[in-house]
């Protein structure tokens, strides 16, 4: 049977039986397929070793290749499959021999954010299926495409975003819908550790079982370091997004949910600075963000890379504020609502953090072909956010932004650090 063919027979033959997509379906809705789903894995490092782990929990799942440019992760990743299923799964470094297999029907990106979108956007020209790791965009204009390519492709794409799919979102979703809280003008996202920041080291040679220029990819040629490597490169531009877009654009996100906006904001000001001066890196250890929307709805981001606390309580966390009360919300699995001057405690749940309904969610809509629950739209929108308040923070000016045009209005300079620069031969492809 063909790919396309199998495509044809799975959606005519399951559709049907899929469990639903929305926000909160658990797993165990799901109805047992007859034919099981062909995934792969391009990144198999912490977070995508995870996804290994859990798409090992579907039996309708069969994880036939793993890709990454480090052989050891490689081994760990095969070697987990074959003992939990018995699959002896193909071991690739080259992301593209798992685009040209024309056998899988999904792939599940967790690599480095430099790699997120060329990857990506390469699998949706593909025909594949795609769950993308969170930032979906290292770049601003990289979001864009990734809206276009799912559309033109007709591609599932979901954004790894996790909470989406969280019980605790579905239950403050309504708690929000209901009006109790008033009239809802204003949100806050925080994100709040304790990094400790690696010292200089000098370069050396990249260790034996890693293709490092594979690794670099799209990112400008330069020595290895091992302080730009596994565990350490989102301090750096040329790989991640520094603490707003590693970890931050999850509160982001929900921040957004919560505010009710679906459009990029119009005017963005940002202020950060380096308060703990130990260390190697490239971004502030401390950022604050304002976004505000042309329906004067303001949306505030805050990261305290320093402090080994949060407010209310939670690292990572929202704060929505409405005419009539406010709720604090945490992607640890948690909401209360306040009410009046008084703050009588209203609604409440603790519960999970998405793990894994999320990455289920996206094969469940793989299966129906029903939009996700953070398509690609969804993930421009709030990956957006991280790319605009990072600009407005290294210009050191105010961004006067069109949602439209997606430009910032009379700055050649900021709109310069909307896109970037790749390396060839990695330069994003070409419309199709």
């Amino acid at each position: 049977m063909t790919r396309v063919d199998r495509r044809r027979w799975l959606t005519a033959s399951l559709g049907s039986a899929a469990a639903s997509t929305a926000i909160g379906s658990p797993a165990a809705a799901f109805t047992a397929p007859t034919e099981q789903l062909q995934v792969a894995v391009i990144g198999v490092g912490n977070m995508g070793y995870g996804h290994v782990r859990r798409l090992l929990q579907r039996p309708d799942v069969r994880l036939v290749v793993v890709c990454d440019a480090d052989r050891k992760h490689l081994q760990r990743a095969a070697e987990t499959i074959q003992t939990t299923s018995g699959v002896v799964a193909e071991q690739v470094t080259d992301f593209r021999r798992v685009l040209d297999n024309r056998a899988v029907d999904a792939v599940v990106v967790a690599t480095p954010h430099h790699w997120h979108a060329p990857i990506a956007l390469r699998a949706l020209q593909a025909g594949q299926d795609v769950y993308l790791e969170k930032p979906g965009s290292h770049v601003f204009h990289e979001g864009r495409l990734l809206v276009e390519a799912a559309r033109r492709s007709q591609r599932i794409f979901q954004h790894g975003t996790q909470m989406r799919s969280s019980l605790v979102t579905a239950r403050a979703g309504e708690v929000l819908a209901s009006g109790v809280l008033g009239t809802i003008k204003m949100s806050k996202a925080w994100n709040c550790q304790r990094h400790r920041p690696r010292p200089s080291v000098p370069n050396e040679s990249p260790p034996p079982q890693v293709d490092y220029d594979l690794w670099l990819g799209p990112a400008p040629q330069r020595p290895f370091n091992a302080n730009r490597f596994h565990g350490n490169w989102n301090w750096y531009r040329d790989y991640g997004n520094g603490d707003i877009g590693g970890d931050g654009v999850h509160d982001i996100d929900m921040a957004r949910w919560g505010l009710g906006v679906d459009q990029h904001p119009e005017r963005i000001t940002a202020h950060g600075s380096r308060i703990d001066l130990k260390g190697e890196r490239e971004f502030p250890d401390n950022m604050l963000v304002a976004y505000h929307y042309g329906e004067g709805k303001v949306l505030i981001y805050e990261d305290r890379g320093w402090t080994p606390y949060g407010p209310y309580g939670f690292d990572s966390g929202n704060a929505f504020y409405g005419s009539e009360g406010m709720m604090v919300f945490s992607r640890r699995g948690y909401f209360q609502v306040y009410l009046g001057r008084k703050r009588e405690q209203g609604p409440a749940m603790r519960g999970d953090a998405g793990h894994p309904r999320h990455l289920f969610d996206f094969l469940d809509s793989v299966r129906s072909r029903k939009q996700t629950v953070a398509p690609a739209e969804v993930a421009h929108l709030s990956c957006g956010l991280v790319h605009l308040g990072e600009v407005a923070y290294r210009v050191g000016r105010v961004l006067h932004f069109d949602p439209q045009t997606e430009t910032v209005r009379g700055d050649d300079q900021a709109n310069e650090l909307l896109t970037k620069a790749y390396r060839s031969p990695w330069n994003l492809p070409e419309a199709s």
